[in-house]
């Protein structure tokens, strides 16, 4: 996608062939600021200090991470401590362990400088296919917009999204606005509610730069608007993303997304997840095992914002101490469905029906 008529992927290697580019999205929208990784612990502090993030994003970050471990030192003790390294970085998303896993096995059958070549290869493979799978998602999730479009006689489709699976949380496209862009780039009349998504405020920060970016009409709301529009039918469509989704079809995505289902099924608006293959969890049975990562309070009870002279500066918004749970879990039965790469996974009733479609 692009940031002022530029075209950018998220994540990149540099010219040198090694060291790895990516954004500080702590400086978006205000900023344009392009940090260069050149080895795994600044890698890993990328992802824990959110200077990147996106179950997606993260998966590649630290495909990439491993790489620079590799460059430095080949061997299997220090693959093995890159590996533990990065993936505690993050413990709720499962696309990190995933692409973890991936470029280690790659990287594991060969020794010295093939190993690291071997790894630089899957951690760009992993690049390529999540771009390939999110366009698909796109072309999958179109039509969809398009018969709700045309079920409203072509008048303005509302669409509330949360927190950001935009294209900053992927490598490219994104997952829930590859299908808003392409309706929007096919003349739908589409326009977007951006909750603010506390505490990092994600929504407001990147989803709503990307579609000004894009050039989509949007419109930021509180997080605690959402159920107000849809009693209000003012809603006719919930896109979220997701950081892992269970056998069972339960999905665990930013805090806030559960009440956000909540009131999605109490007004009878369709709730749908973007679901890439490597964020299905097959070896968790539900949502209830799920490791849910809390976060430094200082996140609640501080926030970053743009003073009049405008400098970044941080605020502190309240005096009393923060609890900080990141993610929370919406059961399979307030989804109305999943679009994947291969196509939309209708409301499922058990886990093997979920599984049989995933797979």
């Amino acid at each position: 996608m692009k940031i002022e008529g530029v075209h950018y992927r998220s994540i990149e290697l540099n010219s040198d062939g090694w060291s790895v580019r990516i954004f500080d999205q702590r400086k978006l929208p205000w900023e344009l600021v392009h940090v260069h990784l050149t080895e795994a612990r600044q890698a890993a502090r990328a992802i824990s200090e959110m200077w990147t993030r996106g179950a997606p994003l993260l998966a590649a970050v630290g495909a990439y991470g491993l790489c620079l471990a590799l460059r430095d030192d080949a061997s299997d003790e220090n693959l093995e401590h890159a590996y533990d390294i990065l993936l505690a970085t993050r413990p709720t998303a499962i696309n990190l362990r995933w692409a973890l896993d991936e470029v280690a096995s790659a990287a594991k059958q060969f020794q010295g400088d093939a190993r690291v070549k071997a790894a630089y290869k899957r951690a760009g493979e992993i690049c390529d296919e999540d771009v390939e799978i999110n366009r698909n998602i796109g072309l999958n999730g179109l039509p969809l917009l398009r018969k709700m479009s045309k079920d409203k006689g072509g008048a303005t489709l509302n669409i509330l999204t949360h927190c950001n699976a935009g294209w900053l949380a992927t490598v490219d496209y994104g997952t829930i606005t590859a299908p808003i862009y392409m309706a929007h780039d096919a003349g739908i009349d589409i326009h977007v509610w951006v909750d603010e998504t506390r505490p990092r405020n994600q929504g407001a920060l990147l989803t709503a730069y990307e579609l000004q970016q894009h050039g989509v009409p949007h419109s930021v709301i509180s997080d605690n608007a959402g159920g107000h529009l849809m009693q209000n039918g003012k809603v006719d469509l919930c896109l979220l993303g997701t950081d892992r989704v269970t056998r069972n079809g339960d999905v665990c995505n930013k805090i806030g997304t559960y009440l956000k289902a909540l009131a999605a099924h109490d007004n009878n608006v369709p709730f749908y997840i973007a679901l890439p293959y490597p964020t299905i969890d097959y070896s968790m049975e539900s949502g209830d095992l799920i490791p849910i990562e809390n976060r430094d309070g200082r996140e609640v009870t501080h926030m970053v914002g743009r003073c009049e002279k405008g400098k970044l500066q941080e605020f502190q918004i309240t005096l009393s101490s923060a609890s900080n749970p990141a993610f929370d879990v919406t059961p399979a039965r307030l989804i109305t469905g999943y679009i994947t790469e291969r196509g939309i996974i209708e409301k499922v009733c058990d886990n093997q029906e979920f599984m049989k479609m995933a797979k």
